[in-house]
């Protein structure tokens, strides 16, 4: 007796299962450290000061750890995708432009710059890590890893443009910003890790078992104090340009910027890269900004607020029907 064969919409409807837990494999442990952090903060076992420290500790140390560690593990010949790198530079500032021609046609002029900024800067060096990491294991840390000190230097740039030209009253101060980004440890990290995997410079293997110990410590803890930084008042507040802005930056721009990218030529984990990456919510980091210029800093923070409390919910919906699809990889 021959076996039982289900018929062939049962098989589609299991393998969509599949693809479905296999996406929340990726993204429901990065987002839940988000949540965490917010349930954390909310009865008190985080509070500003930890999180100022952590986040401090992070950024200046077990991230760079992070990032150098896994550059220097990795194949150069993989990781380093400078036509990846190449159409991410033109694709963002493809997304500024149209960004700001759509603020000038529905925004008020006081408001342009924020919304701008809010639009078109991603969290790519946290969440969008912490999501090719979650991915792509050592591929995802490495050749994101390099893509996130390209991310800086466009990012602070072009909100400085941006905000700066809104804010004529508040010269940006170009010495200090241009530091600040030569100084990033980030950037220095990738730097210094490229020529060394490169040259195939060994290091002691105690040096690196260290090494992997505090990285360790880098995407659970940020993802933490992300979490412990947001303001649920934020979502009563956030309406209008606050949610238009939010919609461009986690629906049409991803989905814009990923289609083009296929169109390209760009597939696997390629093209998942480049969705993990225009599909983070909007960095914190623009907050500070625009608090530093004397913008708006409510609708900023709101803007942070809703694309990241929103990204839980449309990168899984869009890693899984790019899955679906085939267009992307997930492993």
């Amino acid at each position: 007796m021959q076996p039982f064969k289900p018929p062939a919409v049962h098989d589609l409807d299991m393998d969509l299962f599949a693809v479905f837990v296999q996406t929340l494999n990726v993204t429901l442990p990065v987002f839940s450290m988000v949540f965490l952090g917010i349930g954390l903060k909310r009865i008190g076992w985080i509070d500003d000061a930890f999180i100022n420290t952590a986040s401090t500790l992070v950024f200046k140390g077990s991230m760079p750890t992070l990032v150098f560690i896994s550059i220097v593990k990795a194949d150069l010949s993989q990781a380093l995708l400078p036509g990846l790198m190449l159409y991410f530079t033109a694709a963002t500032l493809a997304c500024f432009g149209l960004a700001w021609l759509w603020a000038i046609w529905r925004v008020e002029p006081v408001e342009r710059g924020v919304y701008v900024q809010g639009a078109f800067r991603g969290n790519c060096g946290i969440v969008g890590l912490a999501l090719a990491a979650s991915m792509y294991g050592d591929f995802g840390l490495s050749a994101g890893g390099i893509l996130v000190g390209l991310v800086i230097l466009l990012y602070n740039v072009l909100s400085v443009v941006i905000l700066a030209w809104y804010q004529p009253d508040q010269k940006a101060d170009w010495r200090s910003i241009s530091r600040g980004i030569i100084t990033n440890p980030l950037i220095i990290g990738t730097l210094v890790a490229i020529p060394v995997a490169a040259a195939g410079l060994p290091i002691p293997e105690w040096v690196m078992t260290s090494g992997e110990y505090f990285a360790r410590l880098t995407l659970p803890l940020a993802l933490i104090c992300i979490g412990g930084t947001l303001s649920l008042g934020a979502l009563y507040e956030a309406r209008g340009i606050a949610f238009s802005a939010s919609v461009i930056k986690m629906v049409v721009f991803p989905g814009v910027a990923t289609l083009i990218g296929w169109l390209c030529g760009f597939d696997g984990r390629e093209l998942g890269l480049l969705f993990l990456y225009f599909a983070a919510p909007t960095a914190a980091a623009s907050f500070i900004m625009v608090q530093a210029m004397g913008g708006n800093a409510r609708l900023a923070a709101n803007i942070v607020a809703v694309t990241t409390l929103a990204a839980s919910a449309t990168i899984t919906a869009g890693v899984f029907v790019l899955s679906a699809l085939g267009m992307i990889a997930t492993a």
